[in-house]
């Protein structure tokens, strides 16, 4: 399942229907602007000015792409009240959200259904990876407890990331995702990955031990999910 098929969900998808998965979720509820189109390639300029729906319009070329693959859509955002109808019967979510309090709702219900995810974020040309399995490696709450605060609107401005980041970024994430659908979970990312690609920094935060305290891996309580 890919939530979100805008920057980092439009790659992903494309990359995991062209390596031949068999089956593919997309959710999100937003339509084409001509401001993605720098960073997501799934979209043209067309399905940008007939206002075309995100996920029918990202359907239709990944059909093209792979006849074989079954593409299922959903027109609704992750939250509280979708997310566990959304995710109960797929093997692996890859993150392809724009905010960090959908990323908090994913994370709590992926401990509580036991799915692995992979977690990816960019601002401008810099960018984070993380791949999490529950009860082999830490998840998102072990990390930090609550959504970072963002009064700028930073994160929500299309000309604050440049494509490049979002296509090496969506890279890592989709391999990630090949991994764990493959049958070879034992050779995920077990770090932190946090690259910028601007000023080509690259670095492995070694995250391999969940938090002792951790309210959701450790603790199981799913604040996010259930409040």
């Amino acid at each position: 399942m890919v939530v979100g098929v805008g920057g980092l969900g439009s790659w992903v998808s494309e990359l995991l229907v062209r390596a031949g998965v068999g089956r593919i979720r997309l959710a999100d509820d937003d339509y084409v602007e001509l401001t993605n189109i720098h960073r997501q390639a799934m979209y043209t300029e067309s399905d940008a000015a007939a206002r075309k729906l995100k996920i029918d319009a990202a359907a239709h070329r990944l059909r093209e792409i792979n006849c074989r693959v079954q593409i299922e859509t959903f027109r609704t955002r992750m939250d509280r009240l979708t997310a566990e109808r959304l995710m109960q019967d797929v093997d692996v979510v890859v993150d392809g959200t724009d905010n960090f309090e959908t990323r908090f709702i994913l994370n709590d219900c992926a401990m509580k259904l036991s799915k692995p995810w992979v977690f990816a974020g960019i601002l401008g040309t810099r960018a984070q990876m993380m791949t999490v399995v529950p009860g082999k490696t830490p998840c998102l709450r072990c990390l930090m407890d609550a959504p970072p605060a963002c009064t700028d609107g930073a994160f929500r401005r299309p000309g604050a990331v440049l494509g490049a980041a979002v296509a090496v970024a969506a890279s890592f994430e989709a391999t990630e995702a090949v991994k764990i659908l493959s049958g070879h979970i034992d050779r995920i990312n077990p770090y932190l990955l946090v690259f910028d690609v601007w000023s080509n920094f690259i670095r492995q935060i070694d995250v391999s031990t969940p938090r002792a305290d951790c309210p959701c891996c450790v603790h199981k309580r799913f604040e996010f999910l259930d409040s």
